[in-house]
């Protein structure tokens, strides 16, 4: 396991332990917690251009027209919002 020192203005990290201690774990654990955010949203952007780059715009927008249809017979968009009508 590494160590990782970050240079942080007193008022920052006295903020950061409270907010830890208010959530019940340790300062460590909450950064780990959010480096994992990170990543987890970083992989998932990746992986999204990747797909992105050898997917077909057509296909997709018809794909999506064709959530919406479903939706609408369900009286929703495919965004999560009442249907007009």
């Amino acid at each position: 396991m590494a160590t990782m020192t970050i240079r942080l203005p007193d008022s920052k990290h006295d903020r950061l332990r409270r907010l830890a201690q208010s959530q019940g774990v340790s300062l460590n654990k909450l950064v780990d917690e959010w480096a994992s955010m990170a990543l987890a949203q970083f992989d998932a952007e990746t992986r999204f251009r990747a797909r992105a780059q050898r997917g077909n715009a057509q296909h997709g927008l018809a794909l999506l027209d064709k959530l919406d249809r479903a939706c609408e017979h369900q009286g929703t968009t495919s965004r999560g919002r009442k249907s007009k009508g």
